[in-house]
Order: structure tokens, then C-alpha cells, then sequence
């Protein structure tokens, strides 16, 4: 634990000389220029935000949609660099078509309907990560939650192992940080995709959690499986719930700093861990905070957000096979630029 302790302050410390957490992803997230594919060139939004990833060089960038029309609404952004694709006119579409009438003909997907399809530019966008041809995608800005889901869930489908597709915020703590937290900030999940869990999916939402905070915020996840009671002080089938993902969690990855059932105080307040739980290597020191369902937490994030004073990143995809992540509909072009950044730090080199 002393160990672990010392990596977080290490990267703590690395945050507060680099003066911006968001800044930090970008930068590193340029040291890996990975190709993400953004699919609404009809939105000006994703337009300014094509041009901010490659001035800031935090990835290369496909930008999906008619070239000229995009030119012509968007006359002063430079799109010099920003590669531009036209789903229905692209050299690769019939390519893609077969791939998605392969994937999806036991659906009772025609060759004619999977043509069609294919020219939407979320599946087409999906087929090229499919394909690889393309490292990761970002959409959602002016297409629903399910209109992005959708195909990422029919063609991309989740990494092996993984019973079903979660999300997480990252939490940065306000100017002045937090007494709780070393490095800034911590990881919630799932706080805007599944409603209810059973123990394996709540499992796996944590260990792709940890994995998560691992790859994009480069810190030893230490995760608290949450609960409203701590080490059986409350019976309850809530409750049995979580201790069974704990258990379940720990037998698939069993190096991995994880303990619960654990209450809010007890994992990040070394104070109340020692008293509540004074045998556990997490409590007290959690930053990956695994809700018991999509209630608590997304109640437990709009509460750091508005009261806290917290900024909320995401919700960010996981589980997917390759990265895949939805935008609200109302983004701002920062907004995009740093979910592009998070894409690309969650592509992993054996993908």
C-alpha cells in the first residue's frame, strides 16, 4: 500500500506542475496520435473540435460527412489535416456493406439493406473501427444515446470476457483539490448507461473501470465496491449483491487493489476506514468508486458536480472491443476535443 500511495502523490504532483488535468490527457493522448473517427461533419461543434485535435495534435481525426457542404458551413475553421470522408461516395463502402451483411445476416439483415446502412455515418464510422481502419469514434452531438449505441453494440460487440457494455465519469476535484484525494480526482461507475446489474456485470463494470483509470488517467486503480453497509454491517439483498461482485471480481482479477461491501466514508476517509474496516488495503484510500446501480450513482456524481464543486467528465463507454464513446447533445467543442483524447487513451496496442 505504501507503494501505491506513492505512485498516486507521484502523479498528483505531476497534475498540479502540468496546471490542467484535461491538458494532461491531451498530451498524452497526442503522444500516442491515434486515428478517431468523429461522425457528424453536419454539426459545427464537431467541426471546430476536428480542427482543435489536429492543431493540438491530440489525435489524427476522421471526420465523417459531404465535404463541400461541411467547407461551406464552416468557413473559417482551417480543416487543414483533418482527414474528410463521405460515407456514401468512400471507395469503401461496399467493403464495409459486406462486412455488416456478414456480421448481421442472421438477423435477417439483406446485402440491400446492409448497403443502405452502411452509408449512415455512425455505422459507417463503427465499420471502419470494425475494419480497422480506424483506432476509435466519438459521436452523439446531434444523434441520440441509442443512435450511437446501437451500432457500436451490433458491430463492434463487447471485448472478450465482458458480460455487458458500462460507463464512468471521471471527477476532478475543484482549484485547491481535495483532502481525500491526492492526484485530484476520482473515478465513478456506472453513472449513465445501466440501470441494475447483476453481481457479474457490476464485476466486470469494475474491473473495466480499473482498467480505465489505469489507461487514461495512468494511476494504480484502488477500487470500493459501494454499498450502504461495510464488511456485512447491514444485511440486505442489495447488499448480497455487491458482495458477490467483490467476490466475483476478485477470483477473475485477483492482482487488482479491490474490496467491498464498502460505504462512501469508509473508502476514501482513512479515518472511518480504520475503524470500519481496518483490514482492508482499499478503504480509505479508494479513487475508483464502483456504484451498486445507475440510482446511486448517478445521484453520487450530480452531487460532487453541483455541491462538490467537482468537474463531471463523461459518461464515458467501456466494454466495448474497441473504443467507442457518446457525446450529449449539449457539448461544447472543449467537450469533444476531450472525450476524443479519452478514446484515444482507451485504445489498447493488442486491439
Amino acid at each position: 500500500m505504501a507503494d501505491f500511495m506513492r505512485k498516486v502523490k507521484a502523479f498528483g504532483r505531476k497534475l498540479v506542475e502540468s496546471g490542467s488535468i484535461v491538458e494532461d490527457l491531451k498530451k498524452r493522448a497526442g503522444e500516442k496520435q491515434r486515428r478517431i473517427v468523429l461522425c457528424e461533419g453536419e454539426d459545427q461543434r464537431v467541426v471546430e473540435a476536428a480542427q482543435r485535435c489536429v492543431e493540438e495534435k491530440v489525435a489524427k481525426i476522421v471526420l465523417l460527412g459531404k465535404e463541400s457542404e461541411i467547407r461551406a458551413a464552416n468557413p473559417d475553421i482551417d480543416l487543414e489535416g483533418v482527414e474528410i470522408i463521405n460515407p456514401a461516395s468512400s471507395p469503401k463502402l461496399q467493403e464495409y456493406a459486406d462486412l455488416l451483411y456478414e456480421l448481421r445476416k442472421a438477423k435477417g439483415m439483406t446485402p440491400e439493406q446492409a448497403l443502405e446502412q452502411a452509408k449512415d455515418s455512425t455505422f459507417f464510422g463503427a465499420l471502419m473501427l470494425k475494419a480497422g481502419d480506424a483506432d476509435g469514434l466519438v459521436s452523439g452531438a446531434c444523434h441520440s444515446t441509442a443512435n450511437t449505441l446501437r451500432p457500436g453494440l451490433q458491430i463492434i460487440k463487447t471485448a472478450p470476457g465482458v458480460s455487458a457494455v458500462s460507463s464512468f465519469n471521471l471527477m476532478i476535484a475543484p482549484a485547491g483539490g481535495n483532502k481525500y484525494l491526492n492526484d485530484g480526482l476520482i473515478f465513478f461507475a456506472d453513472c449513465g448507461l445501466n440501470p441494475t446489474y447483476t453481481a457479474e456485470g457490476l464485476a466486470d463494470c469494475a474491473i473495466a473501470t480499473a482498467r480505465s483509470a489505469k489507461e487514461i488517467a495512468g494511476i494504480e486503480p484502488c477500487v470500493a465496491m459501494l454499498s450502504f453497509s461495510t464488511m456485512g454491517s447491514a444485511k440486505h439483498d442489495n447488499v448480497t449483491l455487491v458482495q458477490e461482485a467483490t467476490r466475483i471480481a476478485k477470483e477473475k482479477a485477483p492482482d487488482l487493489a479491490l474490496d467491498g461491501e464498502l460505504q462512501f466514508d469508509a473508502a476514501i476517509v482513512p479515518e472511518v476506514a480504520a475503524l470500519k474496516a481496518p483490514k482492508s488495503r482499499v478503504a480509505g484510500h479508494a479513487n475508483v468508486c464502483i456504484f451498486p446501480d445507475l440510482q446511486a450513482g448517478n445521484i453520487g456524481y450530480k452531487i460532487a458536480e453541483r455541491l462538490g464543486g467537482f468537474q463531471a467528465i463523461g459518461p464515458i463507454c467501456q466494454g466495448f472491443a474497441k473504443p467507442l464513446n457518446d457525446l450529449s447533445r449539449g457539448c461544447k467543442a472543449s467537450d469533444i476535443v476531450c472525450a476524443v483524447a479519452i478514446t484515444a487513451l482507451q485504445v489498447r496496442d493488442d486491439q
